[in-house]
């Protein structure tokens, strides 16, 4: 590819992991491709989200991990160096630099359009860069939107005026703050949460009902309990009436007539498409709403555009965004190019995961590790279930691996064709049970196969033998 030329096979709007990985397929499968991105190549999850949030939970994680386990406690007798932690959350981000980035793509073989994008007719992209210049790109295939999500600031007065934080501001601070007030219960809100506290912030949580609405209720009970233990003043079902900000921090107004003052405040209830000017008019959509795909990620009524990650609202994951990303790249090139199209359920070229199979990990204290559908959302959707519960601190592998080891584990079984269809667990450091979950959904592996799975002794994943024992005497 020339750097002068306008016209690519595939135009990709957004530079971060969803749109690199567009692109990135588009281009082994034949394709020419360039991304237009207006901030950092790389996107909010490098710089703003996934990789700081967890560079900042990690060392509070390692510290508490080895507390737990006598014999190493004893050795762990100082406190979190604070700046420390946040210069390894910075070399993360690779200090907000994306030249690492940008040189991928040049290996890749991808373009890069600094500026901000428009659609502006039919296969057409205007970009305006930083200087005010525009350059017109065409398509001679597909353009695919992936521009991400924004924070939610709700409509609560004052709140905007107070300047609050969102998530960027809270991965991207350089300086602790003494005291933090967090609005919201997601999942957002809850590893902010713990994070400031464990580096030594005074947290008050403020939800309007209880924590990690959509998941099982047992694990938004016992992440509660794990940010008391950390210090965290949770107040649930409690909503926020008004937000002040003066000289000596932000003053909050609660629906019980209770006031809470912090240093700062965190917004963390929830995400918006990041649709608003992007010329959505053009190909009669509405901009600022999410933008409506079908399975193979193809807007419907717009046969050449797009609309991948976050952006469509399907699941606001990164790693399901990416999944997204390489079934929409890999169709693009397959219809550009005369290939066949394999769009059947769990075909090559579709996001059949999206449905009930997104497996997602709260890295709070305790962790939540989950994927497919609680028991509500199961029974809800008319299958018949059952539901099978164990205490992970009765696991040996769980008890060797930390003294005091508490948690919970649920399996939602579908006792009709008998497979798995959700599971659920909540402990110190279950985020690698969920794979093994995950592949039992997806593959539709039958109980009575799964049962030959045998788990290592003694290790975490023995919670798979029990799960099933419990299935095997509650059917029998």
């Amino acid at each position: 590819m020339s750097e002068q030329t306008n016209e690519y096979d595939l135009i990709v709007l957004g530079g971060g992991p969803v749109g690199e990985n567009v692109a990135d397929r588009a281009v082994q499968g034949g394709l020419t491709a360039i991304i237009v991105e207006s901030e950092l190549v790389g996107g909010e999850c490098s710089y703003w989200a996934c990789m700081p949030s967890k560079a900042l939970l990690r060392s509070a994680q390692a510290v508490r991990a080895a507390q737990h386990v006598k014999g190493a406690a004893e050795a762990v007798t100082g406190k979190l160096d604070v700046a420390a932690v946040f210069a390894r959350r910075d070399s993360f981000t690779s200090n907000w630099s994306d030249d690492g980035q940008v040189r991928w793509l040049e290996s890749a073989h991808i373009d890069l359009a600094r500026g901000h994008g428009r659609l502006t007719g039919e296969r057409e992209v205007t970009v305006t860069d930083a200087e005010g210049t525009t350059r017109v790109l065409t398509a001679r295939h597909a353009v695919a939107i992936s521009t991400g999500s924004d924070a939610v600031v709700p409509p609560i007065p004052g709140l905007r005026e107070a300047s609050p934080w969102t998530s960027r501001e809270a991965t991207s601070a350089e300086q602790l703050p003494e005291s933090l007030a967090v609005i919201g219960g997601g999942v957002v809100a809850v590893e902010m949460a713990t994070a400031y506290a464990a580096l030594g912030s005074t947290v008050t949580l403020i939800a309007r009902s209880g924590l990690l609405g959509g998941m099982e209720p047992f694990a938004g009970e016992r992440v509660a309990d794990g940010l008391k233990e950390l210090g965290v003043d949770v107040r649930l079902d409690t909503g926020t009436t008004s937000v002040s900000r003066d000289g000596d921090g932000v003053r909050i107004e609660l629906s019980d007539g209770a006031t809470v003052t912090a240093s700062e405040v965190l917004v963390a209830t929830g995400r918006s498409p990041r649709s608003g000017d992007i010329g959505l008019d053009v190909v009669g959509l509405e901009p600022g709403r999410w933008i409506e795909t079908d399975d193979t990620l193809r807007v419907p009524g717009v046969d050449w555009l797009y609309a991948v990650g976050d952006v469509n609202g399907r699941v606001l994951l990164t790693h399901q965004g990416k999944y997204q990303a390489r079934a929409a790249g890999d169709v693009i090139a397959a219809r550009a190019l005369g290939g066949d199209v394999d769009d059947a359920p769990w075909g090559r070229h579709v996001a059949s995961a999206d449905r009930a199979a997104a497996p997602q990990v709260t890295f709070s204290f305790p962790e939540v590790a989950s994927v497919g559908l609680t028991e509500k959302q199961a029974t809800d959707a008319g299958h018949s279930v059952k539901v099978i519960d164990y205490d992970l601190g009765w696991v040996a592998g769980a008890s060797l691996y930390e003294d005091g080891f508490s948690g919970q584990a649920r399996l939602v079984i579908d006792t009709e064709r008998d497979v798995v269809l959700g599971a659920t667990f909540v402990g110190p450091e279950v985020a690698e049970l969920v794979q093994t979950a995950t592949v039992a959904i997806v593959g539709e592996v039958p109980i009575s196969r799964l049962w030959h799975a045998v788990p290592a002794y003694p290790t975490i994943s023995e919670i798979w033998l029990r799960l099933l024992e419990g299935y095997g005497r509650d059917s029998a």
